[in-house]
């Protein structure tokens, strides 16, 4: 899935569950279940995501739901096989992203 976000220095909530198509309570649920999401929180208890937790809620979506991994299984991939999971997911995320832009230069045409 190639997750279309503004360049900014912390996102809503809000926008990360529109931008991966999920409700807000997943994205919170993750927060709960794996270790390597860590938003920051205000005084109200608002979330604020970084670059760095979008990374890893798009590996998260894409172990759990385009490869069909449970919950369970995620977290072990992710404690065993981090870095090679990351190599090959930062090279899936980077062709989509090609292939959005082929596909933009596609319909202008």
């Amino acid at each position: 899935m190639y997750v279309d976000l503004p360049k900014k220095m912390y996102y809503g909530i809000g926008e990360v569950a529109e931008a991966f198509d999920v409700n807000t309570s997943l994205i919170r649920f993750w927060e709960k279940e794996f270790d390597i999401l860590k938003p920051k929180k205000n005084a109200k208890g608002n979330r604020k995501f970084t670059q760095e937790d979008i990374k890893n809620l798009e590996l998260i979506y894409h172990l759990v739901k385009e490869r069909g991994f449970t919950l369970e299984g995620a977290k072990t991939h992710l404690k065993e096989q981090k870095q090679e999971a990351l190599d090959s997911f930062d090279i899936i995320r980077k062709l989509e992203s090609i292939k959005g832009q082929l596909l933009k230069i596609k319909e202008q045409l």
